[in-house]
């Protein structure tokens, strides 16, 4: 509808920005395709990237270095000095040189794991899919049990039974939100057959493998891309959330959740300890989920 004039009931004219959206300028049309949080968030995630690629050069020391002699020295912001940026811990290790080990360690477990999740639930979203009947049951009964039973529980009650390795770790955090997947594969394959060009190709000859690679897998890669921005922060948070609790990362290997864990106990006189990590989590996991809901808005086409 039109807007109107409040005493004539008139059409309201347009202003020459609205009629025409190149009047609006270059600067003006180019945040409006990407917005300033937006900007922010690549930006930082480009930072971290970054830091964990580079971390054994920005490092200035050994995560694993002791010195005693400078235990719980405060970071520069405090009053400490610039040999360590951000302070040192309870044994006189760089906060700074630990911090930037902590984010290699936890976007490697977040990365491969969501990595596992979403090659596991795609692989049984397509089998449903494609065999349906008792094979489609199934898989429905798994997806409807792990979506209904508590991550946490399953993962504390693995690495109680089994113990603690790095590999089992990054395997434990690709079970999680697995479920996501295989449901929207599951869906868009089934969706992909109503539309025809999938029978359309086995019709012509290509085998399953051809046509579940090469032509209904690029065209749900959009949804699944997305769907990965927004599961890796929670695949982080999980990782934290088990390395806080003793049960994720072990010594002498860190990350930012066994940061945490660690710092916890010297709140009040080393907060510094703890903060650092903990506003790295915060800040990553926010980023990444803006651009996961900004991916979703420019690339699901039932929202636009």
């Amino acid at each position: 509808m039109t807007d109107t004039t409040a005493e004539t009931g008139a059409p309201a004219p347009r202003t020459d920005l609205q009629a025409d959206p190149v009047a609006r300028g270059p600067l003006a049309r180019f945040f409006e395709n990407w917005p300033l949080s937006v900007l922010l968030a690549l930006g930082w995630v480009f930072v971290v990237l970054v830091v964990a690629i580079g971390a054994d050069v920005i490092a200035p020391y050994s995560y694993t270095g002791l010195d005693l002699s400078s235990r719980l020295s405060p970071p520069v912001f405090m009053g400490g000095s610039w040999a360590h940026l951000l302070g040192t811990d309870e044994l006189g290790r760089d906060v700074f040189s630990r911090l930037v080990q902590s984010i290699r360690m936890s976007l490697l477990i977040a990365f491969f794991g969501t990595i596992i999740a979403t090659t596991l639930g795609t692989s049984l979203g397509f089998l449903a899919a494609h065999f349906r009947g008792k094979v489609e049951a199934l898989v429905l009964m798994l997806i409807d049990f792990q979506a209904s039973m508590p991550f946490l529980i399953i993962a504390l009650a693995v690495l109680a039974f089994f113990g603690n390795s790095l590999p089992l770790f990054i395997m434990l955090m690709g079970f999680n939100a697995w479920e996501r997947y295989a449901r929207i594969a599951r869906g868009l394959t089934i969706s992909a057959h109503e539309q025809g060009y999938a029978a359309a190709v086995r019709q012509l000859g290509a085998s399953p493998w051809r046509t579940y690679g090469h032509h209904i897998l690029p065209n749900i890669a959009s949804t699944l891309i997305v769907s990965m921005t927004l599961s890796f922060p929670e695949t982080i948070l999980m990782e934290s959330g088990l390395s806080f609790l003793g049960l994720g990362v072990q010594p002498p290997m860190t990350s930012l959740g066994n940061m945490v864990g660690y710092g916890r106990e010297y709140i009040t006189r080393a907060s510094w300890i703890m903060l650092s990590p903990a506003l790295v989590i915060v800040l990553t996991t926010l980023s990444i989920s803006m651009i996961g809901d900004w991916l979703r808005d420019r690339l699901d086409p039932t929202l636009q």
